[in-house]
């Protein structure tokens, strides 16, 4: 096994299970399983409430500019719905990382027991009318989901641990094709890198899998589940993470 593969193999074990005393101890794991929310998230806004995202912003601003010019399935006030809701929720995501400050482990636990209630909230509207979701209701799912992922992206943001935005993946591909070997760079975290990739794709798929099985609301309880364990999780970070 050549060094290149073993680095890769050691970023991917110090990503999902990392050492006591790791830099930033337990948070990239937990945002791993962030990621994989949002590509549950997302896949349920784009395949059940229609061309809109809840968490990937940059697709909503280009489907604003297609519902603009007056492309077919594309909605104006469903992109700006999103896009509005989004920022609020960063905004307080924000307020809640200034007003606690440095304490990391308390700054997860505020802002990820919000966006559990947030998307319980989504969860619970989704369950009540079968998983049909039309007009106002629509709206309404799209701006309870978003101004939950806008916390996430935020609270991601201020973490700021390298490569784990759970979210943006652009870069992330980027710097996977840039920094490698063969293009001269040190492939240093490509490891990483392709854990957050992978972690997007595999909500992506299970959500989209149960959506065209019918188990529309089950996508839902998948992502309420999976953020309800980190919440838990997060009462270790202090003893990890730095403060």
């Amino acid at each position: 096994m050549n060094a290149a593969v073993r680095s890769l193999i050691d970023d991917v074990r110090q990503t999902l299970m990392p050492r006591r005393g790791a830099q930033h101890g337990l948070l990239p794991p937990l945002l791993v399983g962030m990621t994989v929310i949002t590509g549950l998230v997302d896949a349920f806004s784009y395949l059940v409430l229609g061309h809109v995202f809840v968490a990937n912003m940059t697709g909503n601003i280009v489907f604003l500019g297609f519902a603009l010019v007056g492309v077919g399935g594309f909605s104006v006030v469903t992109s700006l719905v999103a896009v509005g809701a989004f920022v609020l929720g960063a905004l307080g995501g924000g307020l809640f990382r200034w007003h606690l400050g440095a304490d990391v482990g308390r700054q997860l636990v505020v802002a990820t027991g919000i966006q559990l209630l947030l998307l319980a909230a989504a969860l619970v509207l989704c369950a009540t009318v079968g998983g049909s979701v039309q007009g106002g209701l629509r709206d309404g799912l799209v701006a309870v989901m978003a101004a939950a992922l806008g916390i996430q992206n935020a609270t991601a943001r201020g973490l700021a641990v390298p490569d784990l935005t759970t979210t943006v993946l652009t870069l992330t591909i980027t710097g996977i094709a840039a920094d490698a070997h063969a293009a001269g760079g040190s492939g240093s975290r490509a490891g990483r890198r392709l854990i957050s990739v992978a972690a997007m794709l595999v909500g992506a798929v299970v959500g989209g899998m149960l959506i065209l099985r019918g188990q529309v609301t089950a996508t839902l309880v998948v992502a309420v589940i999976l953020l309800a364990v980190i919440v838990a999780v997060t009462r270790l970070v202090p003893r990890w993470a730095p403060t």
